[in-house]
Formats: C-alpha cells, structure tokens, sequence
C-alpha cells in the first residue's frame, strides 16, 4: 500500500473514523485511498471552517477525535479560526494537512507556505512526514495526542509523494493516556476555604464540572456551605433543563458581571479560568473578581473534575439531600411581538428531550438561560475562543456525532454568514439541524461595543461598517440555494409553529427570525 493508504487504515484502527474533509491536488491520493479502505465516513465541507468547525464540535459530543483533510496552507489558514474556538475548547482533532511533494517545495511553486508556522499557534502537535513509511507511525502519534489529557488538536503534514510511494503497513497507536485524577490536596483547599466562608466563596466550573453528574455534586456542595456556583460566561458543554441543576453564568457585559462578584471573598476554580473581561475598555477593569479576592484552582482541564468535586463532597459532609429546591422560571407558551424574552419562551417550550444547542446568539441570546432552564434536558455548546462563524459548523458536526439527537443551532444574521456553507453539508447528509437565524441586519455586538469602547456616536461611515443592509439578506433563499427548507417569522405565533414544524420534520430546516 502507498502512504496515503497506510495513514487510513491507521486512523481507523486507532478509532478515528470520521474525516471533514476539503481536499484538493496534492490530497489526491489520500482520498482514493478513502475508496480502498472500509470503515471511514468522508463529509464534504464547501469551506475549511465548516470543516474544522465540524470536528470541534464532533469531539464535543462524541468524546473522541474526528479527523480532517485540508489543502496546504491556504486550505489550512481558511480553517484556523473555528481550530482556535476548538483550541480554545479543549478539542480534540486530527488535522491531514497536504504539501507539495518533498522534492517539489524548492521551487516555490504559488500554493508554497510554512505550513508547520501556520499551524503551531492553532496546534498542541506538528510534525511532517518526511517519508512514505514514516507516514503510518507519524500518524498514530497524532491520534495519541488528540487523545491525551487534555485533548489536543494534533496537525500532520502530509507532502505529496509520502502519500503516493510505497509504505511498510499501518502502525499501532500508543496506548491512550489515562486522565489525570486529581490533587487531594487541592481538593483539602477547597474545602477548607468552603468551610470557612462558604457563603462569601464561588464555585467556578467549566469542562467536565459542567456534565450532569458534576452539576449535581456541585448542588450538594451549595446546600451544604452556602457557597455560589456559577459557570464561566461561555462554556464548552453544559448539561441544561428539567432535573438538573441550574447554574447562572458570569454575565458577558463588565457592568453587569461587576456587581455580582463584588461580595466574593474567595473563588475556587473548577476547570475554570480566573474570570476576566472579553475585551479591553476604557477605565474599567480587566479583572472582573474584586479587590482582595483570593483565587484557588481545584482543577485543570487535564484532570478528572466530577471526581475531585465527588471527593469535595465527601470532605465537607454534602449529600443529596443537602441540594436546595430551586425556584425556574416558568415556561409559558408567548404570542404577540418578537423580543428577547419572548423568543427565549418560544425556545424553552420548543427543545425537544435529549437535544443539543449550539449558541451563537450573541446579542439576542444573552436572556435565553433563565427560560430554557425548565426546558427538556438538553446539552448546550457555546463558543470558547470568540471567532464568529462558529456555530453553524459545530451543529454539523455535533449532528454527525448524534444522529438520533436533534441539533438546534442559534445564531445572529452577520455570525451566520462567515460558514453559511455548513447548511449545503447538512443538506448532504440528511442531518437533523434546526438553524435559527437571528436577522438583526446589522452587526448588533459591535453595535454595542462602539458605545462600550467609547468611540462616540457612530457617523454614516461608521454605521456602513456595522449594518447588513442595501441589500437586505435573503436567509430563506440562501438556505433553499443549498438545499434545506426554510421560513422566514416576524412575529412570536409564526415562530411557535416554525419551530414545531421544523423540529419535527427530520433532516435539516431554517428558521429567519425578523428582528427588525
């Protein structure tokens, strides 16, 4: 078998066995090996960022890495920005990024670049085969380091004549590494600040602190100290709805977040970063905790959070029947006017059981938590690394990972547009995607930011630069332009009925929602 073949066969026996792919020349004989080999799935992406924006989100439900196949490095440059969301993440993905044959580079033919300089910063893993029997171990290597902990996105060059010359076989892959337990004395820390002044302590969690089993030993935790629990303001995987514990997260917007941290004395971090502003504004803080606050890591996202808390739990005596009720807002089916609240009922009474929410509704979404906490128990998946054009890829590939689950992906009119070739995939493949466009006809986050960077009151110029208008888009016909049925609502009652329609028909549909 030739390069190409050997680095297949190895990805599926080491259990990689979904390839997002755009190819192009010098890919060539990795996707005719793709004919010879049983057991991989090849999606097409029409853009890179659809497809490593597919296997971030892959990897989020599944648990396991995806790999992709880009094309140099413009094919690899086109997808950096969703591999830093998935960076950002804690993703695993195996890029295949293709080169010039080795013997063809010194020419500096136009597609030559730094591959391996594109994509360190993106990347935990880089390494080009240098040969085709190289090429099989190369390959297992990278699937070992997607798969440590915490998980890696690992980039393997691939030069085009390592994948057509003759190969040695397939290679095995290392034996995955264990995740890291956790550190008991961490852990006796905690517990010590808990007992000491739960009531003036927050309980910070992302990553695997957010899965069901640790939302509910982080309830017993509260009921027993006092503490608070919150989660950071955006998060890879958060399991929401009936049942489970509901959390607050820490607002986006500075004066908001502000006020609520200001009485905490300490803050135990699970997973979580120290919290800290998106951006910089003019005399406010970078730092959002307040002065004197202490701060305390429990955990990294290298170890195993649900088994830390469960050993927090144990320390400080909290069991099950120490979780307090919690007071949900209540779900009531709205009608009349498109608002911020009524769309965020309209929601809460429309995710069907078992669901996936992806979440880039930026601006229009920033009240959908309360609601949709008494909603069907669902997963919710946000942006991590704040490169818009995330989410229409990441519920592609979350579809890919669960089929039987619907995917419901919210998200505003100008995000929409930078991956708005995800809908051509999910078209392709049958995937039950329910895409809500939010059609604010302008950039409505940096509408606000203007105003948050005190920049003045924006003129004609700077307003062309933030509104999506002259012409107005067309979400209903751009979907139907690539397969997937659409409808457009201006007002709540039109929304109910679009949603129920759309969630229950199977394969992909589109949703415009008139904001304006």
């Amino acid at each position: 078998m030739n390069g190409a073949e050997s680095l297949v066969r190895t990805l599926v026996a080491g259990g990689v066995d979904v390839c997002f792919s755009n190819p192009g020349t010098s890919e060539m004989h990795f996707v005719a090996a793709l004919d010879r080999v049983e057991g991989m799935r090849c999606v097409l992406g029409l853009f890179e960022g659809v497809v490593t924006g597919a296997a971030d989100g892959y990897y989020r439900m599944k648990g396991t890495p995806a790999s992709t196949l880009l094309h140099l490095g413009p094919g690899l440059a086109n997808g950096l920005a969703n591999l830093h969301n998935a960076k950002k993440a804690n993703s695993g993905i195996v890029n295949i990024v293709g080169q010039h044959a080795v013997y063809h580079i010194g020419y500096n033919a136009p597609l030559t670049s730094d591959i391996e300089g594109l994509a360190r910063p993106m990347s935990s893993w880089v390494r080009t085969s240098p040969d085709a029997k190289s090429v099989a171990a190369d390959g297992a290597a990278a699937i070992a380091a997607a798969k440590s902990s915490p998980a890696q996105i690992a980039t393997l060059i691939l030069p085009a004549d390592t994948a057509w010359n003759e190969a040695d076989g397939i290679a095995q892959v290392p034996v995955e590494s264990q995740r890291a337990g956790y550190s008991p004395q961490a852990v006796d820390n905690a517990a010590k600040v808990l007992r000491n002044g739960g009531g003036e302590t927050l309980l910070l969690l992302t990553g695997g602190a957010l899965t069901e089993q640790g939302l509910a030993l982080a309830a017993q935790i509260a009921g027993k100290t006092g503490c608070k629990v919150m989660g950071q303001t955006y998060n890879p995987r958060m399991a929401r709805g009936k049942g489970r514990y509901a959390i607050d997260r820490i607002p986006y917007v500075i004066e908001q977040a502000l006020p609520i941290l200001k009485d905490f004395k300490n803050i135990v971090l699970v997973e979580a970063n120290d919290p800290v502003a998106f951006f910089a504004y003019p005399n406010k803080p970078s730092m959002l905790k307040p002065q004197g606050c202490e701060v305390h890591r429990m955990t990294t996202g290298a170890e195993n959070s649900v088994a830390a808390l469960e050993a927090l739990a144990g320390a400080l005596g909290a069991r099950p029947a120490d979780r307090q009720p919690q007071k949900l807002v209540e779900i009531a089916r709205p009608t009349g006017a498109l608002t911020h609240a009524s769309i965020a009922q309209a929601l809460a009474m429309a995710i069907p059981e078992n669901a996936i929410v992806v979440d880039e509704s930026i601006t229009t979404g920033r009240g959908f938590f309360p609601p949709t906490a008494a909603a069907n128990p669902h997963d919710w998946l946000q942006n991590m690394g704040g490169s818009i054009g995330f989410s229409t890829p990441v519920a592609t590939g979350a579809a890919v990972a669960c089929p039987d689950r619907k995917v419901i992906c919210m998200v505003g009119d100008g995000s929409a547009m930078y991956t708005l070739q995800s809908l051509w995939t999910q078209a392709r493949e049958g995937l039950n995607v329910v895409t809500i466009v939010f059609a604010n006809k302008i950039y409505q986050i940096l509408r606000g930011e203007f105003d948050g960077v005190g920049a003045g009151l924006p003129g004609q110029r700077a307003l062309d630069m933030l509104k999506l208008d002259r012409p107005d888009l067309d979400f209903v016909a751009l979907a139907k332009g690539m397969g997937v049925p659409g409808r457009s609502v201006a007002n709540v009652d039109d929304f109910n009925k679009a949603l129920a329609e759309a969630i229950a028909e199977p394969g992909p549909r589109l949703i415009e929602v008139q904001m304006a």
